[in-house]
């Protein structure tokens, strides 16, 4: 959670942003806002049950949200898109450990997370304000990744924490900004906060995608170029073409040969982003220059998988055990061995809105759907192959 000093930085950056006049923060207030409002129910897609896709349904008659904690804000939805995590949380992928979250302390009266709304993107507009935020106000145009275990963005409104927002870039359309926080996110996730790179000592390193044409492959091809990497993609022939566009320095087709013995040709590498993991792992840490701070970072973990399978203690041993062994095991190869993960954050939302505004980064958009659409919009997703992103136009009357 930020501290008091950061989220007033926040608010005079934001302030200059939106190119409004900001005055002096409030000191904090416990609280809540209680606000009249004239609707109790929202149309939204909601699950019941996990499974497959027949699981979807819209109704009319979910809960309004409501604002909690006072740093807290409602955002009327104008745009969202899926990710994968949609589709296994649809599965009940990670149930054991998010409901955990929802509920650490067993204090809620109905036992059960659903109606479970999915979608983790959302760009669209302030509706309300808790007390104590002082960063954003009705009317302002946002947008955020709202995290796993809160209800998501498949609606006409969501709640999310004002740390988790930031201003939507002045230059996308909400359709566009829909496509980026969640995939952006937990590609800054893995490359910067674990992985270490950044803008002032990314220049010249070699760094080799695995998975580049997904939606954190993309991002992360237009990042570590915009901070001066040398990018090897990995994807399919027919993706070749647009991770050139994206600035990509080398496409490598995963289809035409032993992809192993591809590498092995290239000289050896400073950095890997392993969006596949599987069988990946046992060879891609060859590929890195060794005794040289040289990182290895998945995002294929079996973190969520050991808590549904043994429970919250046991899988949470055995994630330990598991990422502990591996860890030693290679640091003693020379090369560091890492999980990331997605985290919510404005604060990174913000650095990546100013390179979205500089047109370093540009969202990847495979096919919109309208908000009735959200059944064939999971099928397409499922379908795989995607070039970029899955977004759901919410507004549109379609």
């Amino acid at each position: 959670m930020l501290s008091w000093g950061a989220v007033s930085g926040r608010a005079l950056r934001g302030a200059a942003r939106a190119g409004g006049q900001q005055q002096p923060p409030p000191p904090p207030v416990r609280g809540l806002r209680a606000s009249p409002r004239s609707r109790s129910a929202m149309p939204s897609w909601v699950i019941d049950r996990y499974g497959r896709n027949d699981v979807l349904r819209f109704t009319r008659d979910m809960v309004f949200p409501t604002i909690h904690f006072p740093n807290e804000v409602i955002i009327k939805v104008h745009a969202a898109s899926l990710n994968p995590i949609d589709l296994s949380m649809r599965s009940g992928y990670g149930a054991t450990a998010l409901n955990m979250k929802r509920d650490p302390l067993k204090l809620k009266s109905v036992d059960t997370e659903f109606p479970l709304t999915l979608g983790r993107d959302v760009s669209g507009v302030i509706m309300e304000c808790g007390l104590s935020v002082s960063y954003f106000k009705p009317g302002d145009e946002v947008w955020a990744a709202i995290p796993p275990w809160k209800q998501g963005t498949l609606s006409e409104f969501v709640v999310a924490s004002g740390n988790e927002v930031s201003f939507k870039p002045k230059c996308l359309s909400h359709t566009e900004a829909a496509s980026l926080p969640y995939v952006g996110l937990t590609a800054w996730s893995a490359i910067n906060q674990v992985g270490g790179l950044n803008r002032s000592n990314c220049s010249g390193k070699r760094v080799l995608i695995l998975g580049a044409s997904g939606g954190v492959g993309t991002f992360a091809v237009q990042l570590l170029k915009a901070w001066g990497a040398h990018v090897t993609a990995v994807c399919s022939h027919d993706a070749s073409t647009l991770m050139k566009k994206l600035g990509a320095d080398d496409a490598i087709d995963y289809k035409s040969g032993n992809l192993e013995e591809q590498l092995k040709t290239l000289p050896l590498f400073d950095f890997i982003l392993d969006n596949v993991g599987g069988s990946t792992e046992k060879w891609a840490l060859d590929l890195l220059k060794k005794w040289s701070g040289a990182t290895y970072v998945t995002l294929v973990t079996p973190f969520l998988i050991n808590m549904d399978k043994l429970g919250v203690a046991d899988g949470m041993l055995q994630t330990g055990v598991t990422v502990g062994s591996k860890t030693v095991k290679h640091l003693f190869k020379g090369v560091h061995y890492r999980w990331a993960f997605f985290m919510p954050s404005g604060p990174s939302l913000d650095e990546i809105a100013e390179l979205v505004d500089s047109g370093k980064i540009q969202p990847v958009i495979d096919q919109v759907f309208s908000f009735s659409e959200v059944p064939k919009a999971f099928l397409k997703l499922e379908g795989g192959h995607a070039r970029g992103k899955t977004v759901i136009d919410v507004i549109s009357k379609k």
